[in-house]
């Protein structure tokens, strides 16, 4: 039994998990690219004060969620966290290399583990990973659509059916003070039957009453005064704008009165998705909104913007859920093996040789009998097997095609192209 364990709300993917990660990672960052939007990477930890400002001091995430990191040794005594989401690391990238000065808008894309120290649960893990797109310096709203139809075709592509998108626009800070206070008003009378916590967000951000996960407050909340009511008529023509491009590009989405995003800088556009069926709090598969605030309460001048976080994580559950069969780990072409247990440098250096030609090889390089090895090839899902035997000393090797049984005689010079051919024709060895 094993010492140690990963740590609590982590887990290992494993050599059999990491090919249906793999295939999300590079759909993302193929579909990143196909939308012109360029990779950036940041630490994984940073400033603590750029997520207190930039997530908001008073956000579970901060409040609850931010994994601090504290130097163990040396002088240092800043305070650091581990990155619970990107989107403040990369507007901070985006300030500090002046990226202002680039075309507008500056498209960037993520891809990368998050962490959040948060009580594990099914789909919410410590460290977690997320495909995000950021499009700072164009207001919308065609890009607000475009965003959209990005995130939702990466799922189409994944393999996910029935995913739509939640909608809502939260104003700006011309409109939104005067829900805020119309929205106080309304929760304010039941202030004695909210849940201690509800009451304390009541006093300090009512916004975020209406994305309480709180079963209690699920009445109140569905019957709470809508935002769309209450938006000024420019945030009023711009979310009518976003759902006409939305509806030109096809894209399946339902209006949630209830999404919101707490915090001052976010703005207008705020979405989120889901699976038919599978529509709780909880279930979220990722989401993203305009943050039009952000960069101006990091240091910089306003300027707008807009992203999304897509949990990898949650996609992978989903496809298990919904049947899709996971992707297999990558068979070798050929295993190399051979008749002498002990030349095992030769065995090593036909495979090296075939490495170098572009294929996926591996020589038995255990000292153990012929029939030992031809097994450990097959137990390995092998296409090939290259034998060495007394034909080697005449330039030739054998060549068995594992899954037909069939063997042939191929010049050792020609093994590279006889081994292309068989596999493009899948004629082993016939």
């Amino acid at each position: 039994m094993a010492t140690f364990r990963a740590p609590r709300g982590t887990r290992d993917l494993l050599p059999a998990e990491r090919p249906t990660w793999q295939r999300l990672e590079t759909l993302a960052a193929d579909l990143a690219r196909r939308y012109g939007y360029r990779q950036i990477e940041t630490p994984i930890f940073e400033e603590s004060a750029l997520f207190e400002r930039g997530i908001g001091d008073v956000t579970d995430v901060v409040e609850k969620e931010l994994f601090r990191v504290l130097p163990s040794r040396g002088e240092e005594r800043e305070r650091w966290a581990l990155r619970p989401e990107p989107t403040a690391g990369i507007v901070r990238a985006y300030l500090q290399h002046g990226m202002h000065t680039l075309q507008q808008p500056v498209r960037l894309t993520l891809l990368g583990p998050m962490f959040r120290y948060d009580r594990p649960q099914a789909g919410r893990y410590r460290q977690f990973w997320q495909f995000d797109v950021e499009a700072i310096g164009d207001p919308g709203p065609a890009i607000d659509a475009e965003i959209i139809e990005l995130a939702h075709r990466f799922y189409t592509e994944a393999g996910l059916t029935a995913v739509s998108a939640r909608l809502n626009s939260i104003g700006d800070a011309i409109c939104r003070p005067g829900y805020l206070a119309t929205l106080r008003a309304y929760f304010e009378p039941h202030a004695a039957e909210l849940p201690e916590e509800e009451r304390e967000r009541l006093a300090t951000n009512p916004m975020r009453l209406l994305d309480s996960k709180d079963p209690r407050m699920a009445a109140l909340v569905a019957a709470a005064p809508r935002i769309t009511d209450h938006l000024c008529a420019p945030c009023a023509e711009h979310f009518d704008a976003v759902r006409r491009h939305l509806d030109t590009l096809e894209v399946p989405t339902v209006l949630e009165p209830a999404l919101v995003r707490g915090l001052d800088y976010y703005s207008r556009t705020c979405f989120e998705f889901y699976r038919e069926g599978a529509e709780g709090q909880q279930q979220a598969l990722g989401g993203g909104g305009r943050y039009d605030g952000l960069v101006e309460l990091l240091g910089g001048r306003p300027t707008p913007a807009i992203g999304f976080g897509l949990g990898l994580d949650r996609v992978v559950l989903a496809l298990a859920a919904q049947g899709v069969a996971s992707v297999p780990m990558e068979r070798p072409a050929a295993v190399i093996v051979g008749a002498d247990p002990a030349d095992t440098p030769t065995r090593l250096r036909i495979a090296t040789n075939l490495r170098a030609a572009g294929f996926s090889a591996r020589a038995d390089l255990a000292e153990r009998k012929l029939a030992r090895q031809l097994e450990g090839a097959a137990r390995e899902g092998a296409h090939f097997a290259v034998i060495l035997g007394d034909e080697l000393a005449g330039g030739q090797v054998q060549l068995r095609d594992l899954e037909a049984g069939t063997q042939r005689l191929v010049n050792l010079a020609d093994l590279p192209r006889e081994l292309s051919r068989a596999q493009r024709q899948h004629h082993h060895g016939a």
